[in-house]
């Protein structure tokens, strides 16, 4: 055990405090962020919309396991997103890692409003760790007597970031966990703003650490289940890819405030990146509005090739294919010669289709959104 004090074992705990005047700049941007959303769905179709659900939840599904330094097949994700939505997907196998968390995210979407209960979080475990045997307890909190510990650097001379209450505690604290979610979530409950109940419940769930492992995973799950349940819809924000972006400044934020029950600093933070993935969210509803201008105005001017790869740049989302797409890019996802894609480039360059960057073997293409 280390010296220095958790917060976990500190007199306040579990009674999480901070400056409330230091958010209210943030919770006021939260509240007209989530009428900006609002208006811009009015303009999206039942298809894009649909668009957008898949591509949200497959994102998250995605970057939530990167942030653990899991690196799943996004489509493998997507099929998998499509099918436990009930949409028509081919019948490729789908591996147990990509089918859990993807099952794990639609259930999140589809149930934000249930109450939050031992054996909802027992089920998420269950499928986040699908496929998993390496494993003692699945569906279940922690027994093992061994601390739970975050820890990196070398085997024999580990650094610990954080020690988490001990097994035989699982009990006591996740009961508290769980009534203390479920109350202030109850439907008329002011006593904390959106942005605080969602942070305190990332923060005051990681803490407990109550799995063997998935509590970051699930941790984020809360955080969106708590914005879904005080705006009272899905919150469909890319939170899990705004953490990601900046992993570093999340794991600095978590190291930072677990020490002690006054959690300003955090919430500021867990605030602001909401915000950030409030913002995420309205340029992809953009982009899918666009995207489907897109194809309106020139999927009568291109052949299948070009068609076959144009999807896929939208597939990569709005940030494009990393680096850019090469001619060697094409040929491979076009399945064509390298004349064939040279000639098949040139004319969606003339048609401002794509746009074009760099020289020779630096060429790379984009598309062009508003072309």
């Amino acid at each position: 055990m280390s010296r220095n004090i958790w917060n976990w074992q500190s007199k306040e705990w579990p009674h999480f405090s901070y400056d409330e005047d230091a958010l209210n700049a943030l919770e006021l941007q939260f509240s007209k962020n989530i009428g900006t959303v609002l208006g811009a769905f009015r303009h999206v179709s039942d298809d894009q919309r649909e668009q957008f659900i898949i591509e949200i939840l497959s994102n998250e599904a995605l970057k939530t396991s990167e942030i653990e330094g899991e690196y799943l097949d996004r489509d493998s994700i997507q099929s998998s997103i499509k099918r436990n939505l009930g949409l028509s997907v081919d019948k490729k196998r789908v591996p147990p890692a990509e089918f859990g968390i993807s099952e794990m995210m639609v259930d999140l979407y589809r149930n934000y409003s249930d109450t939050l209960t031992h054996e909802l979080l027992f089920d998420w475990h269950k499928m986040l760790t699908n496929g998993r045997r390496d494993l003692i307890d699945i569906g279940t909190y922690r027994t093992h007597e061994d601390p739970m510990q975050v820890v990196s650097g070398r085997l024999d001379r580990p650094t610990v970031h954080f020690e988490a209450p001990p097994s035989d505690e699982m009990q006591k604290e996740m009961g508290q966990f769980v009534d203390w979610f479920n109350q202030v979530h109850t439907q008329g409950n002011d006593t904390l703003l959106p942005l605080a109940k969602a942070g305190i419940a990332h923060l005051y769930f990681v803490s407990i650490h109550p799995f063997e492992d998935g509590n970051g995973r699930i941790a984020r799950a809360l955080a969106e289940k708590s914005i879904s349940l005080s705006i009272g819809q899905p919150a469909l924000i890319t939170l899990s890819k705004t953490i990601e972006v900046h992993k570093n400044a999340y794991y600095d934020a978590l190291a930072n405030n677990n020490r002690t029950c006054n959690i300003t600093d955090w919430l500021l933070y867990f605030g602001q990146t909401i915000l950030d993935a409030q913002e995420d969210t309205l340029k992809l509803i953009d982009f899918i509005i666009e995207k489907a201008k897109f194809f309106d105005r020139y999927s009568k001017q291109i052949n299948e090739r070009q068609l076959k790869v144009v999807d896929r740049l939208f597939a990569a989302g709005p940030q494009g294919f990393l680096g850019g797409l090469s001619a060697e890019n094409y040929t491979r996802i076009a399945k064509t010669s390298a004349s064939t894609a040279t000639r098949d480039l040139k004319d969606l360059l003339d048609k401002g289709i794509l746009l074009k960057t760099g020289s020779l073997k630096g060429t790379r293409y984009w598309l062009n959104f508003y072309g």
